[in-house]
């Protein structure tokens, strides 16, 4: 199955925490942790303006409860309206 976005909206992968222990050696379970608001940009929608600033592969900060989660494949991605990306993370 394959997923395009449709107008301003961009698919995403949220990119997993990797930590899961404190400084002080406390695990944090995975019910506890944050949602991550981090991640690669999958597809980017129909709309012209928004393809020119975002591009597939590019790593976007988005709003923390932003878009709609879903699941294909055994993945969690996000599909995420243009007003919910916040930045893009450049290297």
């Amino acid at each position: 199955m394959k997923i395009k976005p449709l107008d301003d909206r961009v698919l995403v992968e949220p990119l997993e925490e990797v930590e899961s222990r404190t400084s002080s050696g406390i695990i944090i379970p995975d019910t506890a942790k944050e949602k991550p608001r981090i991640g690669i940009v999958i597809a980017v929608g129909t709309d012209e303006d928004l393809q020119s600033k975002i591009k597939e592969g590019d790593k976007i900060l988005f709003a923390k409860y932003g878009g709609e989660e879903i699941e294909m494949n055994g993945k969690e991605y996000r599909i995420i309206s243009r007003s919910d990306i916040l930045a893009v993370i450049e290297d």
